[in-house]
Order: C-alpha cells, then structure tokens, then sequence
C-alpha cells in the first residue's frame, strides 16, 4: 500500500519545477514493453542502454549476469539508472537467463528475441499489442541457445548495407524509438497503473532528497507520538 500521507509530506521538501517534472514522466512510462540485455561485458554499451530505456519510457531492466557484471557509468547513462527498475539474474547456482525467461513469463510478457539472422518479424510490421519483453546479446555471439529456443518470437531492424549487425546499445535504442512512436498513437493501454505511478512517485521522491533517511524517521516518529 502506498502512503499517500508520506508522499504529501515529502512534497514539501522538493520545487513544484521537480514535482511537474516526475508527473510528467510517469504519463510517459510504461512496463506494457521491458528489455532485458544477457552479459552485456561492454559498460559503454550497457550504460547507452540504461540511457535509451529511461528516454523512451521503459520502466524496467532485466539484466543478466551469468558472466558479467553489469555496471553502468554515471558519465554515459547520464544519470538514467537512478529512475529506472533494475532486476538483476546472477545466482551461481542457477540458470539465470531460464530464470530471467520465466519471471517474465509469469508477469504476462511474451519473449521476443531480436536477431537478423532468422525468419524474423521485421521490426515495422510487429504487433505492439501484446504486452512483450525483448532480448539483446552482444553482437558477434548474440543470444545464446536458451533464449533462441524459448522465445515466442523473433524481431529484426531492416538492414540493407554489407555489415549485418549494429552495435547493441544502437538496436536497443531505434527498437525503443520505433515502438514507442508505435504505441503511443495506438489504442493500446500501454500506461503504468494509478498506484504505479505513485509508488514511483515515492520512490522518486525518496532518491530526489538529501537526509532522506532522517526526514522519514521524523515522520513516522511523528505519526508514532500522535493521539
């Protein structure tokens, strides 16, 4: 449950300017599509993700780490991991890309692995209307047997030089532009639900203000003292 009282109280503590701002973005945010990139070993490229993700309005970034770490440099990204959601598939004892594959698949999200080198649907005649997740690898090995064989589909951007691939973070982010565009002239109820967007809200009030961890002890010592 979401504490409307906190957020009004932490209102006061941020400008008007930074509130608008948060509100507007959340109209623009959406977990009707999520990425999810498998041993991304490049922080340039994984960083430029994390970028393109929080400019087109996805919310969430599946990451999995079977043998790398991820890491995402404040000078590439921008700053962009501070809003967006992180989950993180790195147990050694498991296979994290089945784990990755599976939690997305009880969450509702078909899996769409993007590859120029099927029968791919091309990337201006997919259907936006049903609620995915697509998959990136990295491009000499792109993905691996696991998410080629479990996906429900397969997606590619048109290409018409010599070279036959793009580099990752450039996929990511033309995917991202072209879908994006797509659904939000679309009918489809691609928008984050009223108490997503506040527990966002919070949660991005929360990172937005400095002694953030004394101002809520206040408040709850506050509600604790009253009658």
């Amino acid at each position: 449950m979401v504490d409307y009282k906190f957020i009004e109280y932490l209102e006061g503590f941020v400008t008007e300017k930074r509130k608008n701002l948060f509100q507007k973005v959340l109209e623009d945010r959406t977990r009707h599509f999520t990425v999810a990139i498998e041993d991304i070993f490049q922080p340039h490229n994984s960083s430029a993700i994390v970028r393109s993700c929080d400019i087109f309005g996805i919310q969430d970034l599946h990451v999995i780490e079977s043998k790398y770490e991820f890491y995402a440099s404040n000078q590439v990204a921008k700053g962009a991991q501070k809003w967006i959601d992180f989950s993180l598939y790195n147990k050694q004892d498991s296979n994290n890309t089945l784990d990755c594959i599976a939690d997305l698949k009880s969450k509702g999200y078909q899996i769409i692995a993007t590859t120029p080198h099927n029968e791919s649907c091309y990337l201006e005649d997919f259907d936006i209307s049903k609620k995915s997740a697509f998959f990136f690898g990295v491009e000499k090995q792109g993905l691996s047997d696991q998410v080629m064989n479990n996906a429900d589909g397969y997606l590619k951007i048109p290409m018409v030089g010599f070279t036959e691939s793009l580099n990752i973070s450039v996929a990511v982010a033309i995917i991202l532009q072209n879908l994006n565009t797509r659904l939000r002239k679309s009918t489809v109820n691609w928008q984050l639900t009223e108490e997503e967007k506040s527990e966002l809200y919070l949660k991005w009030l929360m990172k937005t203000i400095k002694s953030i961890k004394k101002i809520e002890a206040h408040y709850y010592e506050k509600i604790a003292i009253q009658p």
